[in-house]
Order: structure tokens, then sequence, then C-alpha cells
């Protein structure tokens, strides 16, 4: 039975493939072709900014990238990562024979900052699996850790069984949830420097080397600045990658590329490199003084005050970006008066594109508003029509008492 349902998976995912090669993909404006992931995301860590997903909430399997959780939890549960585990043939006994391994020795000490890059360079289980039992006394215990974290992240749709990625059933993740955990452990400084090293010599003097490179097939991987790869026949060839492209940093995870190609997930991501190099770019969007508005003054010695932008505006967008999409709104004072004062802030300008705010200027008073009188009597003419009127009255009353009291001096 449990053959059985092997079977129809594999030949679910062979028909998924094929339907999703014949589908384009779309980043934003521009058209990505020619990939072969069928599950991807890609992060702006610059701009915050998601630019590219694909079926990134689906819940899928993720082999060996189960060793990023793996690794972060063991850095966060490390004290000194010069203190030594001998790897013991129990250790050894719960690697699985298909496991990739990074070559520990029966018997061997190894201190904790080895396990670290022996997990994760040449993703080894053997270097997990000492983890796990080192840390927290067996590997039942780590993994609830390991699920303990996903909540603490809010993985929601990310479950895990094991140390180390094995296939098997109640084991997945999402590429939205990898980004959070892969995200999460870029602030560790120990993770980071382990995630980006091509290779490490561990404190018995033998190397161990990124997969990336054994991946490589003979391409240049010097733009993959960090990278954890995976493979399984039902995950097929995953892969997660730090890289810069045109001054930004970027993270990016991609799923379930054709387990017949050992090379063709670290072909997808250099061509994903190539493809943002090419069509991404800081563009410049709006112009300094492009926009102008006039604002009504009231009373005052000017009619009208313009806002303009002092700054120009340049954004990192897609190089066939939309010029249509981009919107300029001011937003504040919609009338302005002597009581406003010079270095005020009467409002703001904000820049839009497609929907999103992209930048924002604060919009300063730069002249002195005086009052003007003339002006003033044309707009309170009823005030002053009282006043007057007023006046007059009390001039009547006054002069009426004064009659009053030259009257009784003339009688007396």
């Amino acid at each position: 039975m449990i053959i059985l349902t092997k079977i129809r998976c594999k030949m679910k995912r062979k028909i998924l493939l094929i339907i999703i090669l014949l589908i384009p993909f779309n980043v934003l404006a521009t058209e990505l072709t020619g990939m072969h992931f069928t599950n991807a995301i890609v992060y702006d860590m610059t701009d915050n900014v998601v630019r590219y997903e694909l079926n990134a909430d689906e819940e899928t399997s993720i082999a060996s990238l189960t060793k990023i959780m793996t690794t972060i939890v063991s850095i966060e549960k490390i004290k000194d990562f010069n203190d030594e585990v001998t790897y013991t043939s129990k250790m050894d006994s719960l690697v699985d024979e298909e496991a990739s391994i990074a070559g520990l020795k029966i018997g061997e000490k190894y201190t904790y900052d080895d396990l670290i890059y022996a997990s994760i360079l040449p993703s080894g289980a053997d270097a997990t699996t000492a983890l796990a039992i080192s840390l927290y006394g067996s590997v039942d215990n780590f993994v609830k850790e390991m699920n303990n974290y996903a909540n603490k992240l809010d993985m929601k749709h990310t479950h895990f069984i094991n140390v180390t990625g094995m296939e098997v059933e109640g084991h997945y993740s999402t590429c939205e949830d990898l980004l959070k955990l892969l995200k999460y452990a870029f602030n560790n400084e120990k993770f980071k420097e382990a995630y980006t090293s091509k290779s490490h010599t561990l404190s018995n003097g033998q190397t161990v080397y990124s997969t990336v490179i054994a991946y490589s097939g003979g391409n240049d991987v010097s733009r993959i600045l960090g990278s954890k790869t995976g493979f399984t026949y039902n995950a097929g060839r995953c892969i997660s990658l730090y890289f810069t492209s045109n001054g930004h940093e970027y993270l990016a995870i991609t799923l379930g590329a054709p387990s017949n190609s050992s090379t063709i997930h670290v072909v997808d991501a250099l061509n994903l490199i190539d493809f943002l190099d090419d069509n991404y770019s800081l563009v410049k969007i709006v112009e300094k003084n492009s926009f102008n508005k006039q604002i009504k003054v009231k009373d005052s010695n000017i009619a009208m005050y313009k806002v303009s932008n002092d700054n120009e505006v340049v954004k990192y967008l897609e190089n066939d970006y939309d010029k249509n999409k981009v919107v300029i709104k001011y937003e504040g004072e919609d009338e302005l008066s002597f009581l406003d004062k010079e270095n005020d802030k009467i409002g703001k300008i904000n820049y839009y594109y497609d929907g999103k705010l992209l930048a924002s200027e604060d919009v300063i008073l730069d002249v002195a508003i005086k009052p003007s009188i003339p002006k003033l009597l044309v707009s309170y003419w009823y005030i002053v029509l009282i006043f007057i009127l007023l006046t007059f009255l009390m001039y009547k009353i006054i002069r009426r008492k004064l009659r009053r009291k030259r009257r009784k001096k003339a009688y007396v």
C-alpha cells in the first residue's frame, strides 16, 4: 500500500511538472520563463517586499531545507561552540542509508562549531543527528523543539517529523514559511556565517564543502553568496539562497525542480539572479519640481501658495515599469492664511506605484505670510459693519447722557 502511494505521488508530480513547464511565470509586469521549479518565493530584503512567488503557500516536501531549522535551533541552544561531542555508534545507527552525510567518524570528537558547518554545508545528516542527541537527549525531543520554533515563527503550514528532511508523511512546509524561517535565522550572525560559507575546515583537519559547489555542474556559483540545497525524489531538487542584485539583498527559495538533473535547481537559481540583474534597477520615477499644486491663501499678502516636490524619487523597480501606475498625491491643508507660520509643516507629498506607497516628502511653508488689511475688510465686512453700528450706537448713548447732565446743571 505504501509503495502504491509513493508511485501515485511520483506520477502526480510528473504530470504537475509538465503542466507547470507550459505556464509562463510573471514577476509583476516582467515575464520570467524557462524555470523548472513548482514552488518559489523571491524576497527583496532591501525593500522588504516579495518580488516573485509561485505556489508559495502550498504545503509540500522540503527535503534537506529542513536543516535550516535544525541548525538555528541548535545554534540558539549551544552555550559554547568549542565544547566537544563524541560521535557515537548510536548516533550513526539513526542516520538513514540514503541521507547525505558529512563523513563523521564513530568515536571521534567534534566541536559544536564543527557540527554546525557539517550540517549546513555538506548537508550532513550525521551532524544534525549528533546535534539533536547531544543538545536535547533524543531526536524526538529535538523535533518537538523544531515544531515549537515553527509555532513561534507563525509557520502555520509547517510540520517536522525528523531533523534531516528525509521523506516521511507529515513532514512538510511551504515557501512562505521557509522564508519566515530564513529571515529569522539570518538575524543570527553564527547562522549567517555558516550559511554564507562555501567551505570550512573542521577541528580535525577535514574540510567540508557547500553542496551548491557539488551541484554546480561547472557553473560559476560565486553570485550565490549563501545556500542550502535539498533533494528527495518526492521533493525534487530544492534550494534556498542568498544573493545580491543591483545593490539589493535577496533571499529566495525554490522547490520541486525535476529529480533527473542534479544541477537544475542551481542553474535555475543562477538564471533567476541574471533575470533580476537584467530586468530590475533603480529608476527615476519622479523628477524634481515636476509636481505642482496651488493652495489658496486667505486674507493675506499672497493669493496662492505653490506646493512642489523638492526631491526626485528614485526607486528599485522593473525596467519596463508602467509609468501610468505612478501617482503623486498632496495630502495636507487645502487653504492657508497669515495664521500659518513660516517653517510650519502644512502637509506631505506621497508617491505611489501600483497603489503602494513608495515614498513621502514633508511640505514645509517656506514664506512668511502677512495679513492684508483690504482683504480682511472685504472678508469680514459684516464684522466691520457691526463694529461701526455698535460704535455709532455707543456714541448716541453717550451723547444722550451728556445732554441730560447739562440740563440738570441748568436747572440748578
